[in-house]
């Protein structure tokens, strides 16, 4: 996610929604007259069975959507349609999901798909009728989520519209959110810290001769909640701030890597072109005009917690309702982004989970051949790449989560059969 300001406003996107902390709170009272296995079947972490299918299940989706989308990636494809084709895809796969069950399930789109190009950093993702169009040569790139009962999976893959191997910059920029994504699926581990992580892919962009883009959040997730608490700050800054994090089992995150070609300081140019928005949910406030109120009323009821696009509301009203909602802070927008004209920016996104066995990245798609002008030769981002994802406990047992004493040093790492190419590998 992309952190911004406005006129001297911060927008801060709020993590844990009031109908999920009432649930927490709800499951609280209730462990207080629970027996040990009945709070077994509460757990609503990667502890339990249940909950790794579904973010699997979820993974599986959101993989099988970006493959389903990227041949269509061509010149003239007007990126509306690659857009809406995606969401339904998710839409129709979760939907033939969990139809027996007893308790309704929650499913469908986690995050809507965007399809950013070149210089475009994030969030394109255009109403019906928009006629942009993808053209030769551009640098595109698509971000979607899926989730089943909450358990959110997320992607973002970058591809370029050529035949051949990619090279010059576009290669350096690929590889270097390729590489910077690498090494952070190594080093978000339980022990680690969040800030290990944002040293250590500022150094891999670097070594590209890019920047990573400012702003960019990698969150933890957990059930309906998109962005957590606990967040990786891909680049530092003297406005962006985040709190010092260790990772631990059996969490979930999404990790977030954006490379710049240019400054790496992103500019929100029209308001207008934001069509990605999420329901504040601890905000209140009676909307004015009556426009609004249909708006917010038909929001609340199809999106309550996941960030959805206008797309999917009722067009004709909704551009003026939606700006009396934001302007009221019932409404989190995720701006259109941009980096200067000429600039190149790719984006790898993944979804990984902290399993007592390893990490494991869900979320992944091969990218293109690259032939970078640049090689890493730093030893240290070596070391990094050659560390394994999978560990071996010493001694056996579940770790406690929080106990003092429990860092990465519980863990021996498996060395990898071969290191990934810094240019070319995707897990």
């Amino acid at each position: 996610m992309i952190s911004y300001k406005l006129d001297n406003f911060t927008a801060a996107f709020k993590p844990y929604p009031s109908t999920f902390i009432a649930s927490q709170k709800s499951q609280l009272r209730k462990c207080e007259t629970m027996s040990d296995e009945e709070r077994e079947e509460q757990e609503l972490d990667l502890t339990n069975s249940e909950v790794v299918t579904k973010y699997k299940a979820a993974a599986e989706i959101v993989n099988k959507a970006l493959q389903l989308v990227l041949p269509e990636c061509k010149p003239k494809a007007k990126i509306v349609d690659l857009c809406e084709k995606a969401d339904s895809f998710i839409r129709e796969q979760t939907g033939n999901m969990y139809k027996k069950v007893k308790k309704k399930i929650e499913r469908g789109v986690a995050f809507p798909t965007c399809i950013s190009v070149n210089n475009t950093v994030c969030h394109f993702s255009p109403l019906n009728g928009d006629e942009t169009v993808l053209e030769d040569g551009d640098i595109v790139k698509i971000d979607m989520g899926c989730h089943i009962d909450g358990f959110i999976a997320v992607v973002a893959h970058t591809h370029v519209l050529q035949q051949g191997p990619v090279t010059g910059r576009a290669a350096d920029v690929i590889a270097a959110a390729n590489t910077a994504a690498e090494v952070a699926l190594r080093l978000v581990r339980p022990g680690k810290k969040n800030k290990d992580v944002s040293e250590a892919i500022q150094k891999v962009a670097a070594a590209y001769d890019c920047k990573i883009v400012e702003g960019v959040l990698s969150h933890q997730m957990k059930q309906f909640v998109i962005d957590g608490n606990k967040v990786v700050l891909s680049a530092t800054g003297p406005d962006t701030r985040v709190d010092d994090a260790e990772f631990e089992e059996n969490e979930v995150y999404a990790i977030d890597i954006v490379t710049s070609t240019g400054e790496g300081k992103p500019k929100l140019l029209d308001e207008k072109q934001t069509t990605i928005y999420k329901r504040a949910v601890d905000k209140n406030y009676l909307l004015k005009m009556k426009t609004s109120r249909f708006i917010f009323s038909e929001i609340s009821q199809k999106f309550p917690i996941m960030p959805f696009s206008a797309r999917a509301l009722e067009e004709k009203r909704v551009r003026l309702g939606i700006v009396e909602c934001v302007n009221h802070d019932l409404l989190q927008p995720y701006p259109v982004l941009h980096e200067k004209p000429g600039d190149l920016v790719a984006h790898i996104k993944f979804t990984v989970l902290l399993l007592p066995n390893g990490s494991d990245r869900v979320t992944s798609h091969a990218l293109q051949e690259l032939q970078p002008t640049k090689t890493v030769d730093d030893p240290e981002i070596k070391a990094w790449l050659a560390l394994g994802t999978k560990s071996k406990k010493k001694g056996g047992g579940k770790k406690k989560k929080g106990k003092k004493g429990d860092t990465a040093e519980n863990t021996e790492a498996e060395p990898m059969d071969e290191a990934p190419s810094s240019a070319t590998s995707q897990e």
